[in-house]
């Protein structure tokens, strides 16, 4: 289903978890199941967030450093090892 677009067999995979007795699969699909379509847009769609969510780590860690909380040792690393 991951490996090769297969959304559309997200609603028999959840059907199947709640008939098993795991219940950390049970919180698990039950989250699945609040947001449905955008799981299976997700799973079926080739499109993904990958870049943003890049941009966005490396925002927060310099976001982290100007307030002090990355620690000096990481600051001075980031410092020598730029181009």
């Amino acid at each position: 289903m991951l490996t090769k677009r297969q959304g559309e067999r997200l609603p028999q995979w959840l059907d199947a978890v709640r008939r098993e007795d795991l219940p950390g699969l049970h919180t698990f699909a039950a989250g699945i199941e609040r947001d449905r379509d955008a799981v299976i847009a997700g799973l079926t769609l080739p499109w993904n967030s990958g870049v943003v969510e890049g941009h966005v780590n490396r925002i927060k860690m310099l976001i982290r450093q100007m307030f002090g909380c990355a620690g000096f040792a990481l600051l001075r690393k980031r410092v020598l090892l730029a181009d």
